[in-house]
């Protein structure tokens, strides 16, 4: 084999063992938020009593969780929802920060074959345990602890080589030289990778293969550890700024701290290399003494930094709050089941939504309010913001390993958010448009008119609303009875009709003048009930309630009710 040949392979088994390992700190994470989600969150509301509480309870969701980031995200959530008071949150992520430290110094520890024990139990778990979620996600656990085992044990294999090499040798001793450049691609690989436990496991590696020096490695270290608190930060930028504050207060702590550190890197380095323990732990043990240090500083001062921090990031946007997410939770991502439960909450919220949209579509035709028709617009904005919102949320869900149910569920939430966000466009660009144009006709229904319109508002708003309840409640009695309001809609439709040309024979002058709006009013309401049945179909077609030929079928039966008898004379009767 040829000097580029060796290069080449060396370069590869490099490449696999980093991928192996980022892929390893993400099986975990998502094992353990499936397999404990719920618990975590609620260990994470329950103590927050004080701020030793919230410190510890941190540390143990990190550790479990093996991602810091993860757990800025719960609690950036419990912020914004007002379920965690402030200074408790930077308590808690402070301790997430210690946690992310501590669950790298384990991972670390020369552990030598227990990868396989790892791999072989938790492949054992996930394929015996088809039908329990639980025991298949501890099992998913144990197979990415395994792996990042095994990645750390093929890592330093693939960097010893490189250490003889005087090129890679330039270049890491030229990002040591520059500290910045060092603290920059520390930051940017930790982005990208969005695991600081990678970044820093591969740190360790690397220094303990002496590919750079002690120096470069804390150097790095300290950029890791910044890059972890940016990267919730940035994922939450349009959030509120109330969901924004904790994980803004953190990045800013480890800011301060890095700052604080990074002129003394050179005799830092010097002094852990005095210690007892192995060269190659260097970047561990210093991760996890940085974290210590940034507890002590900054814990006593969480109410302080947290108050200075909400002056700095206002939260005077009580309108762009109005329309945006509230239970979409990015935390929940890696649990199908809870992040479904999240669009669901959301999904409702905005059928409230548009619910208030259609009722005050009604008044604004009965008391000709431009003011209201400038709210209704702007709540339809907020409509396709929150749709928009749901839809982005559940494609991110969708790249999950999901269940039959789960995707059942998917489904039935986007055919909801749809149909919604279509009947908000028709009441802005048709119902709402023709009521201003009612407005400025200086237009009046006759009492027969607007008492027909009435009632078959009425009737789609309680369709609306029985709607919402069949998507929450996923009864097929329910569904049953909203699918058979169709005929009733279709007879109240052609009564109305009727009626309003009987008006038009006699003479009603207000008939008259009203009368393509009054029948485009009825039209578009007719088309909302269609959307609202249409809610109803995914939980009627699992039961298989709903027939391939029921269009056909519904068709020739409204051709036989329409079409008058023919007779035909038979063959035997006279001419």
């Amino acid at each position: 084999m040829n000097a580029s040949e060796s290069a080449t392979t060396i370069l590869i088994h490099l490449a696999g063992g980093v991928a192996l390992l980022i892929w390893a700190v993400r099986l975990v994470r998502t094992g353990a938020m499936r397999a404990f989600g719920s618990q975590l969150r609620q260990a994470l509301q329950s103590f927050t009593r004080n701020r030793f509480a919230a410190f510890g309870s941190g540390i143990a969701v990190t550790m479990v969780l093996q991602s810091s980031t993860a757990t800025t995200l719960l609690v950036s959530s419990f912020a914004g929802q007002a379920l965690i008071v402030p200074a408790m949150a930077l308590a808690v992520l402070l301790g997430a920060n210690l946690g992310t430290a501590l669950a790298a110094f384990v991972i670390s520890l020369d552990l030598g074959w227990i990868w396989g024990l790892c791999v072989a139990v938790g492949v054992a778990m996930y394929l015996s345990s088809e039908a329990m979620e639980r025991p298949r996600n501890i099992g998913r656990v144990l197979v990415g602890i395994g792996l990042i085992l095994l990645a750390l044990i093929e890592l330093n294999a693939a960097a010893a080589p490189l250490a003889q090499s005087q090129t890679f040798r330039t270049v890491l001793a030229a990002m040591g030289s520059e500290p910045l450049l060092g603290i920059l691609a520390a930051v940017a690989a930790t982005w990208m990778v969005h695991s600081s436990i990678a970044v820093i496991l591969l740190v360790a590696t690397f220094a303990a293969s002496g590919l750079f020096p002690s120096a470069t490695a804390l150097t790095l270290v300290i950029g890791a550890n910044l890059g972890n608190a940016l990267i919730p930060v940035l994922d939450q930028l349009g959030a509120p700024a109330a969901q924004r504050r904790a994980a803004i207060a953190n990045f800013a702590t480890r800011l301060v701290l890095a700052l604080a550190i990074l002129p003394f890197v050179g005799p830092l380095s010097q002094g852990l290399l005095a210690l007892p323990s192995p060269d190659g732990r260097l970047a561990i043990e210093f991760h996890v003494l940085l974290n210590v240090l940034g507890a002590l500083v900054f814990l006593p001062f969480v109410r302080p930094i947290m108050a200075l921090v909400g002056r700095l990031v206002p939260g005077g946007e009580a309108k762009a709050q109005a329309v945006a997410p509230r239970y979409l939770d990015a935390s929940a991502l890696d649990a199908p089941t809870q992040a479904l439960a999240c669009a669901m909450r959301e999904s409702l919220r905005l059928g409230d939504r548009v619910e208030a949209m259609l009722r005050d579509t009604m008044t604004l035709l009965e008391k000709d309010e431009l003011k209201l028709s400038r709210a209704i617009a702007a709540a339809d904005d907020g409509v396709d913001t929150i749709h928009e919102s749901i839809k982005l949320y559940l494609v991110k869900v969708s790249r999950n390993e999901l269940t039959e149910e789960e995707s059942r569920r998917l489904f039935e939430i986007i055919t909801l958010i749809t149909n919604l966000e279509h009947i908000g466009d028709i009441i802005d660009k048709n119902l709402r448009e023709l009521a201003e144009k009612k407005i400025r006709k200086r237009y009046s229904f006759s009492p027969e008119g607007l008492g027909e319109i009435r009632d078959f508002h009425h009737r789609v708003a309680a369709a609306l609303a029985l709607a919402l309840n069949v998507f929450a409640t996923r009864d097929l009695d329910l569904a049953r009875q909203l699918f058979a309001d169709k005929a009733a809609m279709r007879e109240a439709e052609r009564r109305a009709a009727d009626s309003h040309f009987q008006r038009l024979r006699s003479g009603r002058p207000e008939s008259i003048e009203t009368s393509a709006i009054h029948l485009d009013i009825i039209r578009d309401l007719k088309r909302i009930h269609g959307h609202v049945v249409s809610i109803a179909y995914p939980i009627l077609e699992t039961a298989n309630e709903l027939r391939e030929s029921r269009l056909r079928e519904t068709k020739d039966a409204a051709r036989a009710r329409e079409t008058p008898a023919v007779l035909i004379p038979s063959p035997q009767a006279g001419g």
